[in-house]
């Protein structure tokens, strides 16, 4: 997205407390939803950190459950873990019925509901943020909600938080997917998609936590949702403005076939889904990504599409990553839950730390969806300044310069750009920055996502495990 869209979602975030009761959990589950500090720099209201070397005495660490061990280590209450090649959790016998009240349709209605939760655990690297993703299957009248309880460093607790309600589909059968405002304690605020420490400088974070996942049904219905993966990111690194430059590794020239799509030639497109165009950068990143990997909507979930527009799938990738409280498609575990309904795909939002770490998933044939934020004379050949965009990474030249499928492009023939490597890894990896009227701003901290199938080769398995996804 460019900085106008994410300008006004500093606005809209702002806005903390809509309908914060409305979409608490059950009596037993409810988070304790209390006003929200002030919105980050970045429009999307928290304050990214940079990453560190997953697997080294780093600054982040990437816990996942998706193995039928992994599963059977927490406590279900009417889950049941699944086995087969994509072990998971289920919804098997409701162990009650709670109501739910839909903000944003103003919706009523009635579901049962299981729990899972995972055991304590102590994070490598205590945290000052937390992100959560997930891949799940949600059949028609599901959907599940995602939350974390963190104990402090202080010895206190957190609330649960809920770090999204989220369901694949979007019919009148199902709840809105979308991200909850107004979760503070007063030490940590959950912004959209992230859980934020208020207060670094205090020394205060998040040692340890739980993962709780909550799968909702229509009663009596019988259907299953299921969860196969869940990830939480726990990162924590002092603030800076640069960083350190990597080098080229050796044999890294390496271009994958990556399709490309314009954002900008959907402008006007689908107002209820934030109007195309620059607002639609991140799902058509990942409308790349998943295409690569030879998934793609079927004619069927095309249907609704305009015959006139271009490129249907990219306006049904953002109307299934919109989430209606953010008011947008740049969520990122959305985005990575959305990749995930394909065909025996995974995905996961992580950070890492230098380019040459993503120089080895592109050997691999492993593209990435990069975070950046930027003004124009920090990018040659962008053309654009920005508070927050989402690009896909398909290669390097033998310069070691970066070849970006950039989707702020004017048409699907101009997506292919090469960036100077400094200039990326910088934007990229940074927290600070300063905007074209010199103000301190955040970064995204080397956020990206990761998408692949269920089936990676050799070459694939080692360098996830590598980078700690697993």
């Amino acid at each position: 997205m460019t900085s106008r869209t994410t300008d006004r979602r500093t606005v809209l975030a702002a806005a903390v407390a809509v309908a914060a009761s409305a979409v608490a959990a059950p009596a037993a589950l409810a988070a304790d939803n209390r006003p929200a500090g002030p919105t980050g720099a970045d429009g999307r209201g928290h304050r990214p950190t940079a990453p560190g070397r997953p697997g080294k005495a780093g600054h982040v660490e990437l816990r996942t459950w998706s193995e039928r061990r992994d599963w059977a280590s927490g406590t279900g209450k009417g889950t049941r873990v699944t086995g087969g090649a994509r072990a998971g959790v289920t919804l098997a016998k409701p162990v009650g019925t709670t109501d739910y009240r839909d903000p944003h349709t103003g919706r009523t209605a009635a579901w049962e509901y299981a729990t899972w939760t995972s055991p304590r655990h102590t994070s490598r690297v205590p945290a000052g943020e937390i992100i959560a993703s997930w891949n799940a299957h949600t059949p028609k009248g599901t959907w599940i909600r995602t939350e974390v309880r963190g104990t402090y460093s202080d010895g206190t607790d957190t609330p649960w938080y809920t770090l999204g309600i989220w369901t694949s589909g979007d019919g009148d059968d199902v709840p809105r997917r979308t991200s909850v405002d107004g979760q503070s304690d007063g030490k940590s605020t959950v912004y959209t998609d992230t859980l934020s420490v208020d207060d670094l400088s205090t020394g205060l974070r998040i040692t340890s936590y739980r993962l709780r996942l909550t799968l909702y049904r229509a009663p009596r219905s019988g259907a299953a949702p299921t969860v196969w993966r869940a990830a939480t990111m726990c990162s924590d690194v002092p603030d800076r403005f640069e960083v350190p430059a990597s080098e080229p590794g050796p044999g890294r020239a390496v271009e994958l076939k990556v399709p490309r799509y314009s954002q900008e030639i959907h402008k006007g497109q689908y107002p209820e889904y934030d109007n195309g165009g620059e607002a639609w950068c991140s799902p058509t990143s990942s409308q790349m990504i998943i295409e690569y990997w030879g998934r793609k909507p079927t004619a069927e979930d095309l249907a609704w599409v305009n015959p006139d527009y271009a490129d249907p799938q990219v306006c049904h990738a953002a109307r299934h990553t919109f989430d209606y409280q953010y008011q947008g498609c740049g969520n990122w575990p959305f985005n990575g839950a959305y990749a995930s309904t394909y065909r025996d795909m995974n995905a996961v939002v992580t950070r890492l730390n230098s380019l040459d770490e993503a120089e080895e998933f592109i050997a691999a044939g492993i593209p990435l969806i990069t975070s950046q934020s930027f003004i124009a004379s920090e990018l040659d050949g962008a053309g654009y300044g920005t508070a927050g965009h989402l690009m896909t990474v398909i290669g390097f030249t033998k310069d070691g310069d970066v070849i970006a499928n950039d989707p702020a492009s004017p048409d699907n023939p101009s997506v292919r750009h090469v960036y100077k490597r400094r200039q990326f890894e910088n934007i990229w990896l940074r927290t600070k920055r300063k905007d074209a009227n010199g103000k301190v701003r955040s970064g995204s901290g080397g956020v990206c996502y990761v998408y692949w199938p269920t089936d990676p080769t050799p070459a694939q398995r080692r360098v996830l495990k590598k980078h700690g996804i697993r």
